[in-house]
């Protein structure tokens, strides 16, 4: 059985299990949070698409740690003009394992 959720803005699919990095939620490490923008559900019984999510189904994980990804460098630059400006940056992620998909 798995699921497609979708979590800032991005969709993910999950199984019971199974631990992702999604965009940083609000929640403490060891919380339990539900995820209720479920797009579709596949189990033994079949398929279930959402229009545009699956009424009644949630899918529950808890937080297992908070963190950011590696650094990644931005340049920019205008040739001729002499403007050269680097700077880096971090997008900080949450950690989350599935415990259980419900229909």
């Amino acid at each position: 059985m798995y699921a497609i959720v979708e979590t800032g803005g991005k969709q993910y699919r999950v199984a019971e299990g199974d631990v992702i990095t999604v965009e940083r939620l609000a929640a403490q490490e060891g919380e339990e949070i539900t995820l209720d923008r479920v797009l579709l559900v596949a189990s033994e019984d079949g398929v279930k698409v959402g229009r545009p999510v699956v009424e009644g189904a949630k899918v529950k994980a808890t937080v297992t740690g908070h963190g950011k990804h590696p650094k990644i460098l931005v340049f920019k630059y205008k040739p001729k003009k002499n403007y050269r400006r680097r700077y880096g940056h971090r997008q900080p992620y949450t950690q989350l394992k599935i415990t259980k998909i419900e229909l």
